[in-house]
């Protein structure tokens, strides 16, 4: 079977579709000047039918418009020409093309009978009858065709300029990303490998264990490769794996509990952002009470366009309302979020009801890549400091 280019196809479909605009514009233009010839000679003597208003416009308008061919090959040619050099060029073109047009009428009208006097027009009466009517007219239509193709490349150079400037846009924020996504990995590898040396003599089996667990768990990020996204169900997953091993380190004093939307599972998430705020809830609200502790993590469709993702503890909650806990993974989570939704995104953390502290992090409902969906990408700075994505598409749920 062969295969078409798509690339292939589209050009001869493009070139029809100018040739179309091509021809419609000059028609256009001479059917003006028809209707214009033939209301302006209703009080002659003997005033100028449809037919012949019509046949005389179309010569005029359709021999510039062989013409004008010329003139844009001209534009091309000289579009790297500068200053007066451009002017004077144009100019001599303009005078050449204005006689080339006038021939080119006189000679398509010669042989017809005047309508007021009744004698044959000749080439010669029409030359010096015409070079006079279409002397300003001819050099006004070259002007506006240079103009306009100046114009024209101007627009397209802003266009490739803007599409240049949004891609590299695009592959900084996915820079971005990828770094921040890195970050995480030695972040939570760090605290991991700290526990582990701290068991190491003392509970020689759990660390064993503890290594055991670590394996899965980087194997299981690494399987992801580069992908920013992944469904909840998998972030799920894998956040069951961490929490093993914060499991085997606090023993009877952590409980965990998951309150997960069925249909929610199958929405995309950042990689690995449940994580860091899991992390946060162990090292800040349940290591400094000696108490057992809990920690609850939901996923809940709000509207049926935002996921609503919180974890929640029982520990010792922030310093003061509404304060916050310092970090790598918080300020990652917020980083990531920014950079990947925009304004269409939020994170909070703060004191929970009855003590505690709950992290929420709201985002569009997504079920395709945001690779795969069309966006344009403005980078600016927030006032605090961390990157934010001023313009972002959200995909649809």
């Amino acid at each position: 079977m062969a295969v078409v280019n798509s690339t292939e196809t589209s050009v001869p479909r493009t070139g029809w579709l100018w040739v179309g605009g091509f021809v419609a514009f000059w028609t256009a233009l001479a059917l003006l000047a028809s209707a214009e010839i033939y209301v302006a000679q209703l009080h002659w003597d003997k005033p100028v039918s449809w037919k012949l208003a019509l046949t005389r416009s179309f010569k005029e308008f359709y021999s510039y418009a062989v013409l004008s061919l010329a003139v844009l090959w001209l534009c091309k040619r000289w579009l790297n020409l500068t200053g007066l050099r451009w002017f004077a060029a144009h100019m001599a073109a303009a005078l050449v093309l204005a006689l080339a047009h006038v021939s080119l009428v006189s000679l398509l009208e010669a042989g017809e009978i005047s309508v007021q006097t009744g004698q044959v027009l000749t080439f010669t009466y029409l030359f010096k009858k015409l070079v006079v009517n279409y002397a300003v007219s001819n050099l006004f239509k070259y002007w506006i065709l240079v103009l306009g193709h100046l114009g024209w490349q101007y627009y397209r150079r802003f266009r490739e300029r803007e599409r240049q400037a949004s891609a590299l846009a695009t592959e900084l924020v996915q820079a971005r990303l990828q770094a921040l996504r890195m970050q995480i990995n030695p972040h939570f590898l760090f605290n991991t490998l700290h526990t582990i040396s701290s068991l190491i003599h003392s509970q020689p089996e759990t660390a064993d264990r503890m290594i055991a667990r670590l394996s899965d768990l980087l194997r299981a990020s690494l399987d992801h490769g580069d992908s920013q996204e992944v469904s909840l169900r998998e972030e799920i997953a894998f956040l069951k794996q961490y929490l093993e091993i914060e499991q085997l380190r606090f023993a009877d004093r952590l409980t965990v509990a998951f309150d997960i939307e069925p249909k929610a599972e199958s929405l995309l998430v950042p990689h690995l952002i449940l994580q860091p705020l899991v992390e946060n809830a162990l090292r800040h609200g349940l290591e400094p009470r000696e108490e057992p502790g809990r920690i609850a993590i939901s996923a809940h469709m709000l509207d049926g366009n935002t996921l609503e993702l919180k974890v929640s503890d029982n520990g010792v909650g922030l310093n003061g309302v509404n304060g916050e806990r310092k970090g790598i993974g918080l300020s990652n989570v917020r980083s990531r979020l920014a950079h990947l939704y925009g304004a269409a995104q939020s994170f909070e953390l703060r004191n929970a009801n009855g003590g505690g502290a709950e992290a929420t992090v709201r985002l569009p409902c997504c079920t395709l890549p945001r690779s795969q969906s069309p966006r344009v990408v403005v980078m600016s700075g927030g006032d605090d400091g961390t990157p934010a994505a001023a313009s972002v598409k959200a995909c649809d749920c």
